[in-house]
């Protein structure tokens, strides 16, 4: 099995600290800043600064969904370490190292390239941008604005394929209705016709007598007389 070179035993070292040990390690503080029995109640009560922090983007839309879900209660194993890094700095009395929270300890400047790298990486947050960079910024505005415009036209054709399904649902509707409707007629027409064969075979059997029928009836009330006459003599 091949051995891994250093840069990629650094990367998977650093990847298992960042997805396995520091989220449990930064979960298991936050619960004890915040009980899990009084996170509901500990966020609500400070609605109004969690609120400031989203306006200023500080918390994304996300991470405020999680803090105040539609349905049911927050829960810290559903937050990321950055939002409960994000909440412990901003709603408790946790003391910050001596440098603040947002630049590296001193051991960590050195071992990351020293006070020289610390210098060009705060050089850099002010530097003006040139040219270049400006087109780079440039482009991803229009990108931006690309996006958005195929977000919108996205929009309106979904919404025009949800119209057209419910039109084409309706339509079914109408050609079951129809169905049942010519599914019946046909029923009945069928008994209509059978109907019509009943007395076809009647009006047949009339004809092949010699004797019309009217005729017939006669003889037969004269045949039930005679019977009654001869009964009584």
């Amino acid at each position: 099995m091949a051995t891994l070179v250093e840069e990629e035993e650094n990367y998977i070292r650093l990847a298992l600290l960042l997805k396995g040990v520091s989220p449990r390690a930064v979960r298991n503080f936050f619960d004890k800043e915040f009980p899990p029995t009084y996170l509901p109640s500990t966020l609500n009560k400070n609605y109004n600064t969690l609120y400031d922090l989203f306006k200023k983007r500080i918390l994304n839309q996300a991470q405020w969904n999680l803090l105040f879900p539609k349905n049911g209660v927050p829960d810290s194993k559903t937050f990321d370490v950055t939002l409960m890094i994000c909440l412990i700095r901003n709603l408790t009395s946790v003391t910050p190292p001596i440098n603040g929270f947002d630049k590296l300890p001193l051991p960590a400047v050195s071992r990351l390239g020293g006070v020289p790298m610390n210098q060009e990486c705060q050089e850099l947050k002010v530097k003006i941008l040139d040219q270049s960079n400006q087109e780079i910024m440039l482009e991803i505005k229009q990108s931006q604005e690309e996006m958005k415009e195929l977000r919108r036209t996205m929009d309106i054709e979904n919404s025009t394929i949800r119209e057209n399904l419910r039109d084409l649902q309706d339509s079914h509707s109408t050609l079951q209705t129809e169905h049942s409707s010519t599914t019946k007629n046909l029923i009945d027409l069928k008994d209509s016709h059978s109907t019509l064969q009943i007395e076809h075979s009647k009006v047949t059997e009339i004809l092949k007598d010699p004797i019309p029928w009217n005729i017939r009836e006669q003889i037969n009330e004269e045949l039930e007389n005679w019977k009654k006459m001869t009964k009584h003599l």
